[in-house]
């Protein structure tokens, strides 16, 4: 299997780059909606959104021997980037994450004063963690097909090492 994170802050593009991906004959999975996330509580009594783990491990393992996108950006993510063949970051500067928020029509998360203000304090205290951890980082500004192109060229460097590495590590000779 050849499966691949697309993570970031909201805004970046994860879901449209996902559909982009589907509409190629990718097999994706968008984290945000169907019941992937749970609220887990937290010492303060609040929740924290995360993976369902069993659910998502379960997920990883029927994916076997198949590529797979998976678009999503929570707290427990970590605990997975071993099963991912790449962990790739969706970025944008911070005025075209508020353009986007304000302006989508596909999810309203964001378009509230309080929400808005939460993705902010997130790109600063949290984009720097997931860039630590990303294998990969993609500039969004492109149009949506250029992204989609980037990541299958990305899917095609992991089945060549992957391939290599199965030989071996023999370099490709080019049929000589």
């Amino acid at each position: 299997m050849t499966a691949v994170l697309i993570t970031g802050m909201s805004a970046t593009g994860k879901s449209t780059v996902l559909a982009e991906l589907a509409r190629r004959g990718h097999a994706v999975v968008d984290t945000d909606v169907g019941g992937w996330i749970v609220d887990v509580p937290q010492d303060d009594g609040s929740t924290e959104p995360m993976w369902d783990e069993p659910r998502m491990s379960a997920l990883l393992d029927e994916h076997a021997g198949r590529t797979l996108f998976v678009a999503g950006c929570v707290a427990n993510q970590g605990r997975f980037y071993d099963r991912f063949d790449a962990v790739v970051l969706l970025t944008v500067p911070e005025e075209v994450m508020v353009e986007r928020l304000e302006t989508r029509t596909t999810n309203d998360f964001g378009k509230r004063d309080a929400e808005r203000d939460a993705v902010l304090a997130d790109l600063r205290a949290v984009e720097p963690l997931l860039r630590a951890g990303a294998t990969a980082e993609i500039d969004t500004r492109s149009p949506v097909g250029a992204v989609a192109d980037r990541l299958e060229a990305l899917l095609r460097e992991v089945h060549h090492q992957t391939r290599r590495a199965r030989a071996g590590g023999a370099p490709d000779h080019g049929g000589s």
